[in-house]
């Protein structure tokens, strides 16, 4: 049995891996080029390419002789999106604070150890930063509405979450250091807001600011980003457009039903 149990999960995890090579290369790639990168002989390659074929994870492109990313893959991070998506009010308001603001605006929350990005309103004039997805984790050390969350924590979880995530150094601005971060969360605790100023992008910067659940606790981290020189000039003016907002989001949170008894 526990052969049995050994070989199945090789299976799986070789198939992940065939799934990533893919990605990685591109529309095209060969089964060659996948068993090369893998290490992994070509029958083995062409049987776990069939069955991810067969079940929509990848697909066979005629045009290139090669493979690509199936659209089951695209439906799978949809449902990721949609699990942390936040209800219709509460995405309008954050619409209502794109426009106020003039400034991309995203809303942020905990999804077990990771911060995730559950909704951004932006458009071209006012672009979201590089790398910021709906669905998908944020570097909560190097954003402002990840420091915001992280400030609500307390000291055990905060660990654990940083033992998990760790500090890597994304600009040269980045607070990289356990001490220099604490420092950092206290100010934040002690303004109500967080601030980064080219932590994440370079030539970014942008403020945030929780959003209270019905009981009191930081749901979630309202926050907008521009370009760090328009964050000099107009720093106070976004710090009340985002405080508006949270108020407004956080109002929205209590009303939904079953709040009162989450809380």
């Amino acid at each position: 049995m526990a052969r049995e149990e050994g070989a199945a999960g090789s299976s799986i995890l070789r198939a992940l891996r065939v799934v990533e090579a893919v990605a990685a290369a591109g529309d095209g790639v060969t089964a060659k080029a996948i068993a090369r990168r893998l290490g992994c002989p070509l029958p083995t390659i062409y049987r776990v390419l069939g069955t991810l074929v067969a079940e929509g994870y990848l697909v066979r492109l005629q045009d290139v002789r090669g493979y690509g990313l199936g659209y089951r893959i695209a439906e799978l991070h949809r449902s990721l999106a949609e699990q942390v998506e936040p209800s219709h009010s509460v995405r309008m308001i954050l619409h209502e604070v794109h426009g106020a603001a003039r400034a991309a605006t995203y809303l942020a929350v905990f999804r077990d150890v990771d911060v995730v990005i559950a909704h951004l309103d932006h458009c071209a004039d006012h672009a979201g930063p590089e790398g910021m997805r709906v669905g998908e984790p944020a570097p909560a050390h190097a954003t402002a509405g990840g420091k915001v969350l992280l400030a609500g924590l307390e000291t055990g979880r905060l660990g654990e979450l940083l033992a998990h995530a760790g500090l890597p150094r994304l600009t040269a601005r980045t607070v990289a250091d356990r001490r220099a971060l604490d420092r950092e969360l206290m100010r934040v605790r002690s303004a109500g807001a967080a601030v980064e100023l080219e932590e994440y992008r370079r030539g970014v910067a942008g403020i945030a600011v929780p959003v209270r659940g019905p009981g009191g606790e930081v749901a979630g981290a309202l926050g907008v980003t521009v370009s760090r020189a328009e964050f000099g000039a107009r720093r106070w003016e976004l710090e009340h457009e985002v405080r508006q907002g949270a108020g407004r989001v956080a109002r929205s949170i209590a009303a939904l039903p079953g709040a009162a008894a989450q809380s």
